[in-house]
């Protein structure tokens, strides 16, 4: 956990008439790319058969020509890119789940993490049912498949399920005749809807994959809100709205790419903010501002535009290195920092750096940035963070299931400049964390991992990989 891991994307299309539709949903999860790297899928409905493929890796890995073919042409599609906070990586736990049950069929997809997951599941197992996977998708695909036996539509079934499901989850669900996005009433994650020159309607977690498809931006799904499409056009449920909201703040300060529009407010123009704010609170004299990659640049450009400091660019990204990697031989963890991450010695010999970053974990990762720095001629480092300390575990989606390895829990701040190496070392506040959204996002955030101020019960088992005892345990018997 030396950094916080990207949450999942979803993506949906419902075209009026039949189409290759798994090109578009390709292009749309490759937008999503950021959102999770574990594994990724794609799910086609050709005229009630659902054609699907799923595996471990990259979309531009998984995905190849044939693979993209041969999923055929339909009028629905789903798709996902993983990253698992429930459940182990692995394609037993990749998306779209598919369902077979007596009513029909059922393609889900899931960004979120629920807090009642292993009180539903026990229960579930109880009553008899089978579970296959280690992820709390797989206890919503349960729960709405047995809503929709008694229910007379899936939109129904799904309406009912939500009174069950607690926490965080943004979903898109295809049934042979329609498709369904769906938002917790909180309104954790992102999801919106857009709509493409040809009618066909779209559904995603980012703006930046509507781009991606030609699709023009409609509006987001209300917290709680669930949106229909089928033959008769667009219609919404709106049961479960009307809620506090709390969307995740760390959206806005990592997870959405800068070039999206989440609840009204620019990644981009929220992350300036944060670094505007940031030098506001933490001024110091330097000759240059520079942003780790990829989320810590904006937060430098607004660093700079406040300080007046020159903005440079003091790292250059290996673009063609993913999250994984081989490391040849026996190479060290300076070295894998220093293949991904290379400093610019012009830009930084002889000056005081102000280094912007978006969090500090462990603080591991910052240490070996802070000494890139240093080994190419940076007089002083005044490292900034566009967000405050982590300080309490996250329940909702983001990668941070304990305090155990959570720098800001074992150290003072000083401390931890210490630690890193850097001359100096400031933390956006919580308040003004809470400002860097504008729009609808302004109706509440939550900010739980730096405050510890949840917006709902604090579930009692959190592990990540909490299903994966059950199955060891299965086997030893």
């Amino acid at each position: 956990m030396a950094q916080i891991h990207e949450e999942c994307g979803v993506f949906g299309i419902f075209a009026k008439e039949r189409a290759r539709l798994a090109e578009t949903v390709y292009y749309g999860l490759f937008a999503l790319q950021h959102r999770g790297q574990e594994s990724c899928g794609i799910v086609v409905n050709d005229d009630g058969v659902f054609n699907v493929y799923k595996d471990d890796g990259l979309v531009g890995d998984v995905f190849s020509r044939d693979i993209i073919d041969g999923l055929g042409e339909g009028s629905i599609a789903v798709g996902h890119v993983r990253y698992g906070t429930t459940g182990s990586a692995g394609r037993v736990n990749a998306q779209p789940i598919v369902v077979n049950h007596i009513k029909g069929r059922m393609a889900l997809c899931h960004n979120g993490n629920l807090i009642n997951s292993v009180d539903l599941r026990s229960k579930l197992e109880l009553e008899g049912s089978i579970f296959h996977m280690t992820s709390d998708t797989e206890v919503i695909s349960y729960i709405i498949t047995k809503e929709r036996l008694t229910s007379p539509s899936i939109e129904e079934a799904v309406n009912r399920a939500m009174d069950k499901l607690e926490g965080a989850y943004s979903l898109v669900i295809m049934s042979p005749a329609k498709m369904i996005a769906v938002r917790d009433p909180h309104g954790f994650r992102p999801l919106c809807i857009g709509k493409t020159e040809n009618g066909a309607w779209v559904a995603a977690s980012e703006t930046c994959a509507l781009d991606s498809v030609g699709a023009a931006f409609v509006r987001d799904v209300e917290p709680g809100e669930i949106v229909v499409f089928d033959r008769d056009g667009v219609r919404s449920i709106k049961d479960h709205c009307g809620g506090k909201r709390s969307f995740c703040v760390f959206e806005y300060i990592y997870f959405a790419r800068p070039d999206s529009v989440v609840d009204g407010c620019s990644v981009h123009e929220a992350r300036a903010r944060a670094g505007e704010y940031l030098a506001k609170e933490h001024p110091v004299d330097a000759d240059v501002v520079i942003g780790v990659p990829d989320s810590g640049l904006d937060a430098a450009i607004g660093y700079a535009r406040q300080s007046g400091i020159p903005y440079g660019i003091g790292f250059i990204k290996n673009k063609y290195i993913g999250r994984t990697f081989i490391a040849p031989g026996q190479k060290t963890r300076e070295d894998k920092v220093r293949i991904k991450l290379n400093p610019v010695p012009s830009v930084v010999s002889g000056r005081r750096v102000v280094m912007i970053d978006d969090s500090i974990v462990r603080g591991t990762t910052s240490e070996r940035i802070v000494r890139l720095l240093r080994d190419a001629g940076a007089t002083e480092v005044h490292m900034r963070v566009s967000a405050p300390p982590f300080l309490n575990p996250c329940y909702y989606g983001t990668d941070i299931d304990s305090r155990d390895h959570l720098i800001a829990c074992r150290y003072s701040v000083d401390e931890m400049a210490k630690i890193i190496g850097v001359d100096s070392l400031g933390f956006l506040s919580i308040d003004n964390v809470k400002r860097i959204a504008e729009g609808s996002a302004n109706d509440g955030v939550c900010c739980a991992c730096f405050d510890g101020k949840y917006p709902t019960a604090v579930p009692d088992k959190t592990a990540k990989n909490r299903f994966e005892g059950k199955i060891s345990e299965g086997r030893k018997k």
